[in-house]
């Protein structure tokens, strides 16, 4: 999370805003461009990209995810195996991405791939999760246990708007290749959770639904 703050605000420091994310020379100068990739040159923009994001409402729906789902996640696979699962997860979304788009010039920026591979670990380990939220409403407040699940299609209904919306990234192009980056990202999680998890751990908190985490 803070990794990801710390180079969002890098990012906008020479170009681009606040709200709209880094410039287009930025991106192209730091994002995953599949034909300079597919050409082999520039490979170590698959790092840098995984730390970047296209604006501050995906900056903030990945930080608010990781927020909620990352700790429960890093506790079932231990804080050696977590960041190994993290990158593998961002890897996959641009390597898929990659691969559908080989000649594309747009640069892809990784941020939200690593979080989707959480969420899938999360989704597997923890289908019947509820996380305790604080519902406002003018004159009234409550707290409401709102399933897991609901909460992580409403991040991925997030990053669909985004990128139709062309707010995903500098260029508002090539959002369809991003997205099914990051669908392979998800499934990438479903697969792996359980090698990169404990099997004690799992075994320990199958008895017990995970900590909740109130936002």
């Amino acid at each position: 999370m803070l990794a990801d703050v710390i180079a969002y605000v890098l990012s906008i420091r020479h170009g681009g805003s606040f709200l709209g994310g880094p410039s287009k020379h930025v991106a192209e100068r730091y994002g995953a461009i599949g034909f300079e990739l597919s050409h082999g040159r520039r490979w170590q923009t698959i790092f840098e990209a995984l730390v970047l994001h296209g604006g501050f409402v995906q900056l903030l729906a990945n930080v608010v995810a990781l927020a909620i789902f990352g700790p429960n996640v890093e506790d079932a696979t231990g804080r050696l195996r977590f960041p190994a699962f993290y990158l593998l997860g961002g890897l996959s979304a641009l390597g898929l991405g990659v691969l559908l788009a080989p000649n594309s010039t747009v640069p892809l920026l990784g941020g939200s791939g690593a979080t989707a591979a959480v969420l899938g670990g999360y989704v597997l380990l923890y289908p019947r999760a509820h996380v305790l939220s604080l519902s406002l409403v003018p004159f009234f407040a409550t707290v409401l246990a709102v399933p897991a699940v609901l909460l992580i299609g409403v991040w991925w209904a997030v990053q669909l708007w985004l990128g139709a919306a062309g707010l995903a990234d500098p260029f508002a192009g090539d959002w369809g290749v991003a997205y099914a980056g990051l669908v392979g990202a998800l499934l990438l999680g479903l697969l792996l959770i359980r090698p990169f998890a404990s099997a004690a751990r799992i075994s320990a908190k199958g008895h017990r639904p995970p900590p909740q985490p109130v936002y």
